[in-house]
Order: structure tokens, then C-alpha cells, then sequence
């Protein structure tokens, strides 16, 4: 039976503490799993809803982008993907009254736990200004308030259009429709605060912004080396392909400053032997200090350069450009600063370039611990280096896995959601709608807080997502977004974002995965892309949380109505009606979407097509697969500081938390925690158990406070320290981003220690 949601916040002042676990999954998993799902949903429904998960005739998991095989099993989920499913499809509601009850003042209070336990949001809510809480509107009205606010602008370029990763290709295509229509390319993702990096290191080196493996090149590959990610928490649906290259007999070196229970072993919970024995993953871990990895990978290159017969040197000549230059630089790669950097030994960096060596099909796995940091770009062209040497772009069992987070977040960047669009493609969308789209850039997620905190932008509209529980610098991000006129979230839940907002503000619940989407037409679905570019159909199975509630398409093409009138030739009302003519459109404009609607009614779906893996093409400016040299980056830290990097717990999936647990951290009952090497601990004087507050330290000198956290002796490594995102973002200057891409950085904070 369903259970109600919590009244007030839980205590977290005393987290309890235990040694970390070596094992993910097993049992364990599949109890916690159990009763989350039953708190949020009962048992029938848990039942009706979990065996749709990630089936061909069900809906798309609104986790993470991890991809499936043709061959599904009848469990297609994982834990935390369980916990997506059980927080959507949960039978609790955030009514009217309880907006009645619980003032703005009282939200603003409330931690991001207690506001997502609450339930789903079930009809339009509006902020006037002045008032001090919510109050129910309708939907003609509060797409009324929409028009009023972003007509009255002086420029289009006052508005800004956030997307999540979770929105639909239709609701992304319809969505940066409309804001090029209105006249503006503001259209900031959360891309640009996970693999903006990535987009940007892999455009300029293969020519194309995504991976180019699949699901099948990992389970050929001979070595995966998985760097910067974490995917017993973050993907844990991973560790099933990881295993299977295993036992294919693929060696595997994890790079991480810290240990993690999913790459030591999995216990597969699908086989009794898995969820027994489970299978150890890594042959070789490498503690790396935090952001030390380009240094690592630039001593690699030049090791196998230095290797006789090592460069794949007819691939090198017929596909890559810059060899030289990368040869040059790598030359300069010295043993003694790069162990600096890296903190590794010598004979641990010797058995991963053996293992290299011994590789003739190489994949590279990365997530965030590589893209939030200054070098990120540079870090990423780096391993882009290391597989092109050795000529493993473009084979079977090799290639860039850039591993992505929310479930279409690859997906709404292809659609069009991007501050800085290519001009083919606006020419295209130009050309089917007979508009002109606007061709200077616009801002990201960076600059779109920076424009609002500088009075540039005036209205935030947000499809989905925790835009101020997502973003850096908290208290420059809420400060900016309170001087909006209009803040507006598409939502199914409530969030931190709800509770910071313009003079005016609306919530438009809308439809989730799990929801069947009826419209005029009938019975719709919406298609995804996942993280290896495969596309398909996602169908809800479930009666919506409300009669309320507008699907994304819907509150896109209503939204567009009211605020273009007569003056768009866009046949929005057809696109509300059946998302099968957008599916048309999309097709007419999207290279690779052809003939969209008849290859998205195909169970397994499509792929999408990938120059450099499928024909070893690689459209960049010179033509060719460019090697680049960049100068070696990695963070100084003055004396009796730590380095800092944000991330999640168990218990949550980006910013949403499902609990105050991260099990596998040995971790229960608070958030509020910072893990220190013991070492580093005794010279810092951090008793475990003692409660510090963490102050950042950035060349701007402003001081930056996250208090009251427990300090955990962790087996980091050395001159490293971690703690939970959102409660750390506070500690991220606005303006430490990586070069190029302007994605916070995140993962390499220094800080310092006072007493609490």
C-alpha cells in the first residue's frame, strides 16, 4: 500500500557512518527497490508500471540515456531507475490546497527531499506578484500571463527557454520552434552543465558532438576504460554491458579519485549466480587526483608514440590531421610532473599503457569527472588523442562513449535545443516554416543567470528540470533569477525552482513518461534518443495524475498560439492534435530523421547515422580526425586546502533525491557530509564525526559558505575531497567554468575548512 508523503522535513543532523561496500546490485538493490516503489505506488501498481520500463511497446525510463539491446529482460530497469518510475507514477498528489497551506516563505524552507516526496503537481498554479503563494489559474489564463510578459520585452533576446533532458524530441523540436519563431536563440540545456565539454571536444576532433559506440561495441570490445564516472550509482543498467565484455574476456581500467562499489564487483541481480558471487569489473583501478586526468592521458600518448610499431600509422595517414603537432607536444610529457598531477605511481601508469598496448579494440567511457573542469575540453581531446593513435575510431569494439545522463538530453540537443545552432540547420527549419530564425548566439546556462543578474533577461521559462537546484554559485543564481518579471516551469513535481521566482511565476504540470498521452488524433507517443543515438517510441501505460494536466506539446503549441496569434503560419493546433505531424516536420529538417514516423513505429527503433563510426568520414573543417595539442592543465591548491568535487549519492538522480542514504558510500540518514582522506584529515585537523563548514576560494575573493557539514574519513585520494550536489553548488563561482564549453566546474573546487 501507498504511503503518504512526510509532514515535515527529516532531521539530518547526525548521518550515520559505516565502512563503504566493494559490491553493487544483489539483493540489496532489489529490496530497496521494492519499497520505494510500493511507498510511492502500492503493489498492483508497482507491478503494471515496472514491467513497461524500457520495453519496446512501454516507455523510455525518465533516468538515464543508457540504451538497451534488442533482447529485453522482463525487469529492463535498475534501482534508480525503479525510483524514477516509483517518484512519477506515485499515487501522492500536490493539490490546490496544499499550495493554500504551505505559503512561498514556507517552500522556500523545505528541502529538496520534501518538496519531491510531496506528490505530483495536478493543475496550473500562479504567483502575482505580490502575493505570497500559489493560487490555481486556468490554463487560457495562465497562457494569457505568458503572452503579456514576453510581448511586452524590448527584445526578443530578453527571454530565455531551459530545457531538461527529460523532454520529448516532439516537445524539443516544437519548443526551440517557437522560441526562433518569437525571434531569439536562448535556448540554454542542461547539456551545458554535463557534456558540453564533451560536444565541444568531439566536434572539433571527429566532427560529430556524440559517441560512436553501441551497446554491441562494448560487448566486443578487448579493453573500456572508464574515467570520470561512476556507474553503479549514476548508470547502473552499465554494469550489465561491463560485465558481458568481461566475460567475453574484455580487461577493464577504472580512473576515479574515488573507489566505487560498482566497478569493484556486480552482483547482476537477473542471474542467482549474479546476485551470489557477482562479478569483479576492474583489473585496474587508478585513484587519480581530481582533475590529473589529462596529465595521464598525455604521458600515455607519448608512451605509445615512443613504442615501436604501437601507432596505428596507415590509419594515422589516411584519417587524421595534427599527428605531428600531438607528437611534438607530447614529447614535452614529463614522468615527474605528470605523477604530480595525477598522484599515481609510476608501475600503476606502466600497467595501464601495457594494457593499452595489448588492446587491439579500445573503448574510453567519461561522464562528468571529466567535463567540469577548466581543461575539460582539452581532457577530452586528449583521449580522443589516445584512440586515434591507435586507430580505434571507426572499428567494431572501439570508439568515445561520452555516457549521458537524463533520457533525452542527447536527443533535444539533436532537435535543435542549442544556444548556438549550426546555420544548415536553420536553414532548414527556415525553409519548411517560411520564418527567419534569428543567426546571432545565444546565451547558455552561464550566461542566461548573468544576463538575468545583469537585468539582460526578464523572463525564464523552464521545460522541465530544477534549473536553480542544477545550476552554480546558489546565492548569485537565485539573487538573478528573483529579478525576473516571470519565471515558468513545466513540471511534474515540485522542486527548489518553484520556490525562487520572479514577480510573477507559474507551474504548468504536465504529462510524464508513465502517462498516456490522449489527444484529438488519439492515443500518442513521443520518440527519445539515448546516449549511443539510437531512437524510439515511448508510450505511457498509466491514467494521468490529473484531468489537468497538458502533455509538452500541448503547453508548446498553446503557448506559441498566445503569444504569436495570427501573425505565425506554424500550424500549431495540428501539432497539439497529432505529434505524427511534427514527427513529418522534424523529418524534413533533421538529418537522419527520414521517413521518421513509419522507422519510430518499429519496436527496436533506429539509429541514427554517425560519419566517423560508419564510414571512417569525419566532417570537421580539414576533413580528417584532428589530433590537437593542447598544453597540460591540472588544479594547483594552496597549502591546507582540498580540492572539491561535487556528486551524487545513491539515493538521487541529478537533482532530484529519493532518499538521505547513499548506500554503497556507507552512508545513511544526511546529505550534509564531506569525505576526506584520513591522511589529509590528520594533517587538517578533521576529527571524523566533527562538523566543519566548507568556504571555496576563487580569484574574484568572495566568500563562498556551505555550513554544518559531517566530516567522513574516506578513502579519497590524496589532496581530495567530496560532498553532495545540489547542497554544494553553493561553493561553484558563477564564473569557474571550463574553457570552451562554459560548463561549471564543478569537480575541482578548492576549499577550505572552519569550525561550524
Amino acid at each position: 500500500m501507498a504511503t503518504k508523503p512526510p509532514t515535515g522535513d527529516p532531521v539530518q543532523d547526525a548521518p550515520q557512518v559505516t565502512p563503504p561496500k566493494h559490491a553493487a546490485a544483489g539483493l540489496p538493490a532489489i529490496g530497496h527497490t521494492l519499497r520505494i516503489a510500493q511507498e510511492q505506488m502500492g503493489l498492483a501498481r508497482t507491478a503494471r508500471t515496472l514491467l513497461k520500463v524500457n520495453q519496446k511497446d512501454g516507455f523510455d525510463c525518465p533516468g538515464c540515456a543508457w540504451p538497451e539491446g534488442d533482447k529485453r529482460h522482463t525487469a529492463e530497469f535498475c534501482e534508480n531507475g525503479a525510483k524514477a518510475v516509483a517518484e512519477e507514477a506515485t499515487l501522492r498528489r500536490v493539490t490546490p490546497e496544499f499550495f493554500a497551506a504551505h505559503p512561498l516563505a514556507d517552500l522556500a524552507t523545505r528541502s529538496g527531499y520534501w518538496l519531491g516526496q510531496q506528490g505530483r503537481i495536478t493543475q496550473p498554479m500562479y504567483l502575482p506578484e505580490g502575493g505570497d503563494r500559489y493560487e490555481a489559474i486556468s490554463w487560457g489564463r495562465a497562457f494569457e500571463v505568458i503572452a503579456e510578459e514576453l510581448t511586452a520585452l524590448d527584445s526578443p533576446d530578453e527571454a530565455l527557454f531551459y530545457t531538461s533532458g527529460r523532454t520529448s524530441n516532439e516537445a524539443a523540436f516544437l519548443f526551440q520552434l517557437f522560441a526562433r519563431e518569437f525571434g531569439t536563440n536562448n535556448l540554454p540545456d542542461c547539456s551545458n552543465m554535463c557534456h558540453e565539454s564533451s560536444g565541444s571536444a568531439l566536434t572539433e576532433t571527429i566532427g560529430i558532438g556524440k559517441g560512436s559506440v553501441s551497446l554491441e561495441d562494448l560487448h566486443q570490445a578487448d579493453l573500456i576504460i572508464v574515467a570520470g564516472q561512476n556507474p553503479g550509482t549514476n548508470h547502473p543498467r552499465m554494469l550489465s554491458a561491463l560485465e558481458k565484455a568481461k566475460t567475453a574476456g574484455a580487461k577493464i581500467i577504472s580512473v576515479n579519485p574515488l573507489p566505487e562499489a560498482g566497478m569493484e564487483r556486480f552482483k547482476n541481480p537477473q542471474t542467482p549466480l549474479g546476485m551470489l558471487r557477482g562479478t569483479a569489473l576492474n583489473d585496474l583501478f587508478l585513484q587519480i587526483r581530481i582533475g590529473g586526468d589529462q596529465a595521464l592521458f598525455r604521458l600515455l600518448n607519448k608512451l605509445v608514440i615512443e613504442t615501436e610499431g604501437a601507432t596505428d600509422e596507415a590509419f594515422i595517414r589516411e584519417h587524421t590531421h595534427g599527428y605531428e603537432d600531438l607528437a611534438a607536444a607530447a614529447k614535452e610529457a614529463d614522468w615527474d610532473e605528470t605523477l604530480t598531477a595525477t598522484g599515481l605511481s609510476r608501475p600503476e601508469i606502466e600497467r595501464a599503457l601495457a594494457m593499452v598496448l595489448a588492446s587491439k579494440r579500445t573503448i574510453v567511457c567519461w561522464a562528468m569527472g571529466l567535463t567540469q573542469h577548466k581543461h575539460a575540453v582539452a581532457t577530452i581531446r586528449e583521449v580522443v588523442n589516445l584512440l586515434l593513435l591507435r586507430g580505434n575510431i571507426g572499428r567494431p569494439g572501439a570508439g568515445v562513449c561520452p555516457v549521458r545522463g537524463h533520457s533525452n538530453v542527447q536527443g533535444d540537443r539533436t532537435m535543435g535545443i542549442f544556444e548556438r545552432p549550426a546555420p544548415a540547420f536553420l536553414d532548414a527549419l527556415d525553409k519548411e516554416f517560411g520564418i527567419t530564425s534569428p543567426r546571432g548566439h545565444g546565451y547558455d546556462v552561464v550566461r542566461s543567470i548573468q544576463a538575468m543578474r545583469d537585468g539582460h533577461a526578464k523572463v525564464l521559462f523552464a521545460m522541465g528540470g530544477n534549473f536553480v537546484g542544477a545550476t552554480p554559485d546558489t546565492e548569485v543564481t537565485e539573487a538573478a533569477i528573483r529579478r525576473t518579471a516571470l519565471t515558468v516551469h513545466v513540471s511534474t513535481k515540485l522542486n527548489r525552482s518553484h520556490a525562487v521566482t520572479g514577480r510573477r511565476a507559474l507551474i504548468l504540470p504536465t504529462l510524464g513518461r508513465t502517462d498516456k498521452d490522449v489527444q484529438a488524433a488519439g492515443r500518442q507517443f513521443v520518440t527519445v534518443e539515448d546516449s549511443m543515438g539510437m531512437v524510439h517510441a515511448s508510450r505511457g501505460n498509466l491514467a494521468p495524475a490529473s484531468p489537468h494536466l497538458l502533455s509538452e506539446p500541448a503547453i508548446v503549441a498553446r503557448m506559441a498560439r498566445a503569444v504569436l496569434g495570427s501573425a505565425s503560419a506554424t500550424p500549431w493546433e495540428d501539432f497539439e492534435r497529432d505529434y505524427g505531424a511534427v514527427r513529418d516536420r522534424i523529418a524534413r529538417v533533421v538529418p537522419g530523421f527520414e521517413d521518421f514516423n513509419a522507422r519510430a513505429a518499429r519496436p527496436e527503433g533506429f539509429r541514427l547515422p554517425h560519419a566517423p563510426r560508419d564510414e571512417r568520414r569525419f566532417p570537421t573543417k580539414t576533413g580528417r580526425a584532428n589530433f590537437t595539442a593542447a598544453p597540460v592543465e591540472y588544479p594547483r591548491v594552496p597549502p591546507g586546502r582540498l580540492l572539491l568535487q561535487t556528486l551524487r549519492s545513491h539515493d538521487q538522480y541529478n537533482t532530484t533525491i529519493y532518499g538521505l542514504d547513499d548506500r554503497y558510500r556507507g552512508i545513511t540518514g544526511g546529505r550534509r557530509v564531506v569525505m576526506v582522506n584520513p591522511a589529509d584529515a590528520a594533517e587538517l585537523g578533521l576529527a571524523d564525526g566533527s562538523y566543519t563548514d566548507l568556504v571555496s576560494e576563487w580569484t574574484d575573493g568572495v566568500e563562498r559558505r556551505a555550513p554544518g557539514f559531517r566530516v567522513v574519513h574516506y578513502p579519497t585520494a590524496r589532496g581530495c575531497a567530496a560532498a553532495y550536489y545540489p547542497e554544494t553548488n553553493v561553493l561553484v563561482p558563477l564564473d569557474s567554468t571550463a574553457d570552451t564549453s562554459n560548463t561549471p566546474a564543478s569537480k575541482s573546487v578548492v576549499v577550505r575548512f572552519e569550525p561550524a
